[in-house]
């Protein structure tokens, strides 16, 4: 059982696709394995960038890159942005300093009934709107991803 609904960051899912970095490979697919049957939520932004930035950074083929958006919305409970998120982000944009984009997802999550946004951005730790940010990556933050994302047991 997770301690609250847990979103994940564009971030989470580049790594995952990221043969250059192990470490970081590792630890995103074992939190996108973990997130999905948990209830894992991803802002349809994510989903987004997460092609943009596939195709632009790591030339990934478009079928592909399909198959693999196919699956995550498959396994994760994908949320659009509405019209108050977009005022809700751009008023933590002004207020809190967060890029525009970042603010945007938070607010989308925080909508959505989120506790938790996994991502190596924003500020580690900082709770914005009852939405914390958590940096899945930061060793320091192992016991806390495994009090929200419990390990999955393998049968």
């Amino acid at each position: 059982m997770t301690d609250g609904m847990v979103a994940l960051d564009t971030n989470i899912l580049m790594y995952v696709h990221d043969a250059g970095n192990a470490r970081r490979q590792a630890r995103a697919a074992e939190i996108v394995l973990r997130a999905a049957p948990a209830g894992g939520v991803l802002a349809q932004q994510v989903l987004g960038e997460f092609v943009h930035a596939s195709r632009r950074l790591r030339e990934m083929p478009r079928t592909a890159l399909a198959g693999i958006v196919a699956g995550m919305r498959a396994s994760f409970d994908v949320v659009a942005a509405t019209p108050t998120d977009f005022d809700a982000g751009l008023d933590a944009h002004v207020e809190h300093g967060i890029p525009f984009w970042d603010a945007l997802i938070w607010a989308t999550v925080r909508s959505a009934g989120c506790r938790w946004l996994l991502t190596e951005d924003y500020q580690d730790g900082r709770t914005l709107g009852g939405v914390t940010f958590v940096n899945p990556f930061a060793p320091a933050n192992d016991a806390l991803v495994d009090r929200i994302l419990p390990p999955v047991s393998v049968a």
